[in-house]
């Protein structure tokens, strides 16, 4: 059964952070390209970051590049996103996909970015 679970969303204030992880089982986790999307309220949901699955290669959202950093860990089939230098506008749920020759998502976490 594949699982994607995310974690580590909560309330921040602005300029603080935090890591999303993103714990995957279920299928061959070094073969998939892994991606973070997030959707605000009454917005289209939208890539944030991406790492491809075997070289690491990463791209990023204009809005988040130098605040954000995803990253893979294939031993323990998890994925981050680095969260630095929060503004409001990041408040979102955000959710992990992974992406090969079909996608998974999670079910998402909240983040809200507020004093």
């Amino acid at each position: 059964q594949v699982q994607l679970v995310e974690s580590g969303g909560g309330l921040v204030q602005p300029g603080g952070s935090l890591r999303l992880s993103c714990a995957a089982s279920g299928f061959t986790f070094i073969r998939y390209a892994m991606s973070w999307y997030r959707q605000a309220p009454g917005k289209e949901r939208e890539l944030v970051a991406a790492i491809t699955s075997t070289s690491g290669v990463t791209n990023y959202a204009e809005s988040v590049k130098g605040r954000f950093t995803i990253s893979r860990d294939n031993a323990k089939t998890t994925v981050y996103l680095q969260m630095n230098s929060l503004k409001p506008e990041d408040t979102a749920i955000y959710y992990c996909c992974a992406r090969w020759v079909r996608d998974y998502w999670g079910q998402g976490t909240q983040v809200t970015v507020s004093s």
